[in-house]
């Protein structure tokens, strides 16, 4: 019987998100669930715990090439898709006894636009098109326990909040959004799930300590499969270019997302739900890494978007 490995070697949860479509087509190609090696910054085994189209995931050491052989040959794959250019990750699979593998061309990536790249790789092998829109898979039960547990209903609008990011240039003032929190919860009730880790505690004391504070709950303290749960439970997400907002979106949210210095043509087009905002004179084919462009998203723009999605 044949056995298929999937290497993801991007280090992002974003990454790893819009690589999801990917996946599938090609367990639905080969009839069978395959497995996912992959860093495990992209916190890979909480995102597709319940995919049907995965057999298993397994965390991708940053060193110790001749560990990550052992684990891979002991499994005895027959076959690999590799979405990366890496000739580490070729050597890995050749000594691992994998006779098929499929991979990007050595040194092919750099420059090139993520998603597509992707999804041309994709193709090119089943002969079929992928359609880029992911699909995470949550757990309805674990849904309603933090529906409960949290208080979240249908009376208030219950937002999805990424208001950190990989950098300070990636992100949105923080002022901003809690000028935009108030902004939003005097049209209607809403409630903010802010979703930062606990290494943004000074911008998640920022907006606990304002005055729309106490409609807030921090993610800072919980795993990022204790969040999967709450953001599926949620109404929309408005956030920077961040983990968070891919997962929302891979969760059916429709997201907003704010592109300040990083390009949406990679990280905001393969999604029907999300909604795109670049600074003001850019554009979503010009702004990209370097545009460093945070001072010039337009907060009414943002505000009337935002609430356009919750209507």
């Amino acid at each position: 019987m044949s056995k298929a490995l999937v290497i993801v070697k991007s280090m992002g949860i974003g990454d790893l998100v819009i690589l999801i479509a990917n996946i599938h087509a090609i367990s639905k190609w080969i009839k069978k669930p395959v497995v996912v090696l992959a860093p495990k910054n992209t916190h890979a085994s909480s995102i597709l715990k319940y995919d049907p189209h995965i057999e298993e995931v397994i965390d991708m050491e940053k060193k110790g090439f001749f560990n990550i052989v052992k684990k891979i040959k002991d499994k005895k794959f027959d076959q690999s898709y590799i979405f990366s250019d890496s000739l580490r990750l070729y050597l890995i699979t050749k000594l691992s006894g994998i006779q098929k593998n499929y991979q990007y061309p050595f040194f092919s990536k750099k420059g090139k636009n993520f998603y597509k790249t992707a999804k041309v790789f994709t193709e090119t092998i089943i002969q079929k098109e992928v359609d880029p829109q992911p699909k995470i898979f949550s757990n309805k039960n674990e849904i309603e326990i933090v529906k409960d547990k949290l208080n979240i209903s249908n009376k208030t609008n219950n937002i999805v909040c990424g208001i950190s990011a990989s950098g300070p240039t990636k992100r949105w003032d923080v002022q901003n959004y809690i000028r935009l929190f108030e902004s939003i919860n005097a049209k209607s009730p809403s409630r903010f799930f802010l979703a930062a880790g606990s290494k943004d505690k000074e911008l998640i004391d920022k907006v606990i300590n304002s005055s729309i504070g106490k409609n807030c709950v921090s993610f800072a303290k919980m795993s990022i499969e204790e969040t999967i749960p709450i953001i599926a439970a949620c109404n929309i997400c408005i956030s920077n270019d961040t983990g968070f907002a891919h997962i929302s979106s891979g969760l059916g949210l429709k997201c907003l997302l704010l592109f300040m210095d990083s390009p949406p043509q990679a990280y905001g087009t393969y999604s029907k739900n999300i909604s795109i905002i670049v600074p003001q004179g850019e554009t979503i084919e010009s702004c990209g890494h370097n545009t460093r462009g945070k001072d010039q998203i337009l907060f009414d723009e943002v505000l009337n978007k935002a609430l356009k999605l919750l209507n």
